[in-house]
């Protein structure tokens, strides 16, 4: 019996950069990013990733990604989730690394070296006032016709769901922490 299956590429006649939305109330929105960063991977594929608001606490994505390089690279440029778990940070902080953080992604538009873009937790950052829509917006026109842009964490704006090629809302219908189980490494962060 031969065990050796045929795999064959599948190429689309157009090659067109995507906008994406990873939004919801569910565990998964990050890490489906990520997904897409190691799917890209086995294509070649270079992504930069642009985490919005984590930066106080470690997350295991930092070091994962190393291991993609030279293909996948990650900013942290958050102070953490604001006005959450204990963040100490004021708003203006908050507000002033985010501004950062959308002053770096024009840059790396305006250079068009990578194929994918994923801006982490940045509808977090809209809806939190840390950026505003029309920046956003302009980032999207920004965007080079062949380069993915993903946009995760909750509440994602209207417009931009309009904008969106593709939108997936994830959706908690239970969690590990509702029963007092701290937060796992792997899995959590």
């Amino acid at each position: 019996m031969d065990d050796q299956v045929t795999i064959s590429k599948f190429e689309p006649k157009v090659k067109r950069g995507l906008v994406v939305i990873i939004t919801g109330n569910g565990k998964g929105k990050t890490t489906s990013a990520m997904g897409m960063a190691l799917r890209g991977c086995g294509h070649g594929l270079k992504t930069t990733i642009v985490q919005f608001m984590k930066g106080d606490l470690y997350s295991g994505e930092w070091d994962g990604v190393k291991q993609l390089a030279p293909l996948v690279t990650l900013y942290h440029t958050g102070k953490g989730f604001c006005g959450i778990q204990g963040n100490p940070y004021p708003h203006a902080e908050h507000r002033r690394n985010a501004q950062d953080a959308i002053d770096l992604v024009e840059s790396i538009l305006r250079t068009d070296n990578c194929d994918t873009l994923i801006l982490d937790e940045i509808n977090n950052a809209i809806h939190l006032h840390l950026v505003d829509l029309p920046q956003v917006k302009h980032l999207l026109a920004l965007r080079p016709p062949h380069m993915h842009m993903v946009l995760t964490g909750r509440d994602a704006h209207p417009d931009l769901i309009e904008l969106a090629d593709t939108v997936s809302e994830v959706r908690e219908i239970k969690h590990a922490w509702r029963k007092d189980i701290e937060p796992q490494p792997g899995i959590d962060f």
